[in-house]
């Protein structure tokens, strides 16, 4: 599980959602994908519905991340059931390709739908009215703010994370559990993303308020910079070093999570109560375990499902007000 990312900042957030997606998505690349393209080449999954079939063109920031090239097989795989034919894009983070690949597949006929997870939606506004233009609906990662668009659009839907709702549930858990193991007190390890994270303030101001609210008595002494694992598991044994009576750390993703229990276990500590948003294979054991207290799960199964729902309901008028989608998500604790 990597970390959220620090490059443009939509495209941060998404990149983000597809690494989390591995876990789900790998039941659905199962289900009957085909083989894995190399990476730069158009693949496509072909329905039996014939002439009424239509092509669905679904552009990943790069299948040279791994998670992106799952999602890719995931969405061949899922949309193919619903009768589309999927063609498969690879921008390799190169924004001006992946505008330049979606316009010249909406402008030839070849793209009757789009989900595009945009490297850079900046670059992309200009692609919108071609699409709308053409009568070929999209889903596209962000707001319409992001693309420099005053509220939604005909055609166009944009699918987001609620940073806010992530963060109330991690805050209140975290305060869950020190009311239940801790008595309503406990000094708290409070790990931050990167400054320039997408939805950083957003999430941890969430998090800190809700987290104040739910256990009055917990107290944050202590903050680290989460980049990955090894880093984490270093930075939290040097803040228990300095505050050895910590017994509950917000970790902000897997990677802070699983360092905070190593750094803990290495130390000789019992685990404190420990909350973060993720929720790769490891982190879910970790939550079934009871080393790891709760997990806010984004459900990327459910929000492919959602995509491709909005795209067929767009396609029967595309002329239509596009909607705000937000990525489902779901607390994860022992025995849910």
């Amino acid at each position: 599980m990597t970390s959220r990312s620090n490059s443009s900042a939509t495209a941060r957030g998404t990149a983000v959602l597809a690494v989390l997606a591995i876990s789900s998505l790998g039941l659905l690349a199962g289900c009957g994908s085909d083989t894995t393209p190399a990476a730069g080449a158009d693949s496509s999954s072909s329905s039996d519905s014939g002439s009424d079939s239509k092509t669905l063109v679904f552009s990943p920031l790069a299948l040279k991340i791994p998670a992106m090239q799952q999602l890719s097989d995931g969405i061949k795989a899922f949309a193919g059931e619903q009768g589309y034919d999927v063609v498969i894009q690879d921008p390799n983070l190169d924004p001006q390709k992946q505008v330049t690949d979606l316009r010249t597949a909406i402008e030839s006929g070849k793209a009757d739908a789009v989900w595009a997870i945009m490297v850079a939606p900046e670059a992309a506004a200009s692609l919108i009215p071609v699409a709308q233009e053409k009568g070929v609906p999209m889903v596209v990662n962000g707001t319409p703010e992001a693309y420099g668009l005053d509220g939604l659009q005909a055609g166009i839907s944009f699918s987001s994370i609620d940073y806010a709702a992530e963060g109330e549930a991690a805050g209140t858990e975290l305060g869950n559990c020190i009311n239940e193991q801790h008595d309503g007190k406990a000094k708290v390890l409070f790990a931050e993303a990167a400054p320039g994270t997408a939805g950083k303030e957003e999430y941890e101001s969430a998090v800190k308020k809700y987290l104040s609210e739910t256990a009055p008595g917990a107290e944050i002494v202590s903050t680290i910079t989460v980049s990955d694992r090894q880093a984490a598991q270093t930075d939290v044994g040097n803040a228990l070093q300095g505050n050895p009576d910590i017994t509950a750390v917000f970790a902000q993703n897997d990677e802070g999570a699983l360092g905070t229990i190593g750094a803990f276990k290495a130390a000789g500590k019992d685990l404190p109560c420990i909350t973060e948003t993720g929720g790769n294979d490891e982190a879910l054991a970790a939550v079934e375990s009871g080393d790891i207290y709760a997990v806010v799960a984004l459900q990327f199964a459910d929000d492919m499902a959602q995509n491709v729902a909005t795209l067929t309901q767009m396609l029967e008028d595309p002329t239509a007000e596009g909607q705000q989608l937000t990525t489902p998500q779901k607390v994860v604790k022992a025995g849910s």
